[in-house]
């Protein structure tokens, strides 16, 4: 035993006496310390430290394995401490690159495409903070330092959600190959929800994420107001009125009042815009600091009547523009002309379509002078019926349906009415005949109209007609009470007088 401690220590001192170890290195391991996860940038050095003394060591070991003063073990014992030492000092720096990687976002801006799309361009860049103190450990002329690339992060992955958690672009995700320092990056989207907010997803590097929440800039380089309406096509009945609602974004950073116009709307529409919260009426429209969004709504009302400009079931497109202060003038200089969307691109304004389809519905009143009527006997009995359309479509095919009492006859003229026209007026007659046997008493007949207006169904109001049986007069009976009450009368009288004489 102690023959081979003499060995061992032997070895060593020549070892020592060739240079091919040093003491450092018997006292240290090349592996990391248990606390260099806690200090990564310790232990960086620590690592740095043990990988320029392995190489140190196989640069020795070659020279002399070269001149055959070691075995071929211990050149090879010092190539393996070199490499695990080189793995171990690349380890040390991903861990301190991979902890101070960092992306944030440089802009958030919100605009609209020439097709009317809202989009969002995202600008990234990599701010990581670690490069300057991996340069000072490892220097700018490490190669392995180099070859790690600090200041480049990896797979970027990039989306838009709402406040819910769901992703609100399109694509639904995009991913940047990689993100040099001092070089950011653009990515855009088309916005599947029209937000001012958004919550950016970012997923990078060795699974690093951010979700910050921004509010997004609009792009004022536009100087325009971009105009939306849900109820972009509306059905409206004549003489009726309807709401148009409209939303309006701010995308300039040199105007912030806007007149509002409308444009190709006919003369005999009525029009006019108000607060969406309130009836107050508008002609301007102010976007504050805070604000860049607003509401409005266009109020617009049709005539009693078809007329040349508002045919009936036509379509009507007409348009609705925010003009900046600079433009109001050029605009009322060509404000009754036609204007077609190549104009209104011309004259870049911001501006939306509308459209309105006058529509109309027949109104049926059924009006009746007498609604009573006393009978003696089995006489036809006549009422007389008023019909006018006071709405505003054709009524077509106008029918009767008249309930009477059980054995009673009953005849419309006419039965039926092919067409009434708007505010046309007719008259129709009902007649009823009771039966002979009929008692005395009170009697009602029901009579409902129906008809079609562009083949929907229109209603009169209903009518209940009562006739009245009375009794017929017995005139012999009438005859002989008159002669008896004339009798009691003279008996009276003349006894009267003979009393009187005496």
């Amino acid at each position: 035993m102690s023959i081979l401690k003499l060995l061992i220590t032997s070895s060593i001192l020549f070892l020592l006496v060739l240079g091919l170890i040093s003491p450092d290195a018997l006292a240290q391991s090349p592996f990391p310390n248990a606390r260099d996860d806690n200090y990564p940038l310790l232990g960086l050095k620590r690592a740095k430290s043990t990988f320029e003394r392995a190489k140190s060591d196989l640069e020795r070991a070659e020279q002399l394995f070269g001149k055959e003063l070691i075995s071929r073990q211990d050149y090879e014992n010092a190539l393996n401490a070199y490499a695990d030492a080189e793995v171990n000092y690349q380890q040390s720096m991903l861990v301190l690159l991979f902890e101070q990687q960092f992306v944030s976002i440089q802009q958030a801006l919100k605009f609209q495409d020439e097709q009317g799309k809202k989009k969002v361009r995202i600008t990234l860049a990599n701010t990581t903070n670690a490069s300057s103190e991996l340069m000072q450990v490892a220097g700018q002329e490490d190669e392995i330092f180099r070859s790690l690339q600090p200041d480049v992060i990896n797979n970027i992955y990039v989306s838009l959600g709402n406040e819910d958690g769901a992703i609100i672009s399109f694509p639904y995700e995009t991913k940047i190959v990689s993100l040099r320092s001092g070089k950011p990056e653009s990515v855009e989207f088309e916005l599947l929800q029209d937000l001012d907010e958004v919550v950016v997803n970012i997923i990078y590097g060795n699974g690093s994420s951010r979700s910050p929440k921004v509010f997004l800039q609009k792009d004022a380089s536009a100087n325009k107001v971009l105009i939306q309406s849900e109820q972009f096509s509306q059905e409206i009945e004549l003489g009726s009125s309807a709401t148009f609602g409209l939303s309006l974004e701010l995308f300039s950073g040199i105007d912030n009042t806007y007149k509002l116009e409308v444009v190709n709307l006919p003369r005999s529409v009525s029009r006019y815009f108000s607060e969406s919260a309130g009836q107050a009426r508008l002609s301007q429209i102010k976007f504050t600091e805070t604000s860049n969004t607003r509401t409005a709504n266009l109020q617009i009302s049709l005539p009693d009547r078809p007329t040349d400009d508002v045919p009936m079931d036509e379509p009507i497109d007409f348009y609705v523009l925010a003009i900046p202060a600079d433009k109001v003038t050029a605009f009322n200089e060509n404000r009754d002309e036609s204007w077609t969307e190549e104009d209104l691109k011309a004259f870049d304004v911001g501006y939306v379509r509308l459209e309105m389809i006058p529509r109309g519905i027949g109104r049926l009143v059924v009006q009746a002078p007498q609604l009573y009527e006393s009978v003696q006997g089995r006489n036809e009995i006549p009422f007389t019926i008023q019909l006018l359309n006071e709405g505003t479509r054709r009524i077509d095919n106008i029918e009767f349906k008249v309930d009477v009492p059980l054995g009673w006859e009953k005849r419309m003229d006419p039965e039926i009415i092919s067409s009434l026209n708007i505010r046309e007026e007719i008259t129709v007659r009902l007649y009823v005949l009771p039966p002979e046997d009929i008692s005395v008493g009170r009697y009602e007949v029901r009579m409902k109209t129906t008809g079609l207006s562009e083949n929907q169904p229109v209603a009169g109001e209903d009518k209940v007609f009562t006739v009245q049986k009375v009794a017929e007069a017995n005139t012999t009976s009438t005859v002989i009470i008159l002669a008896l009450i004339l009798a009691l009368v003279a008996t009276v009288v003349y006894f009267g007088v003979k009393l009187s004489k005496k």
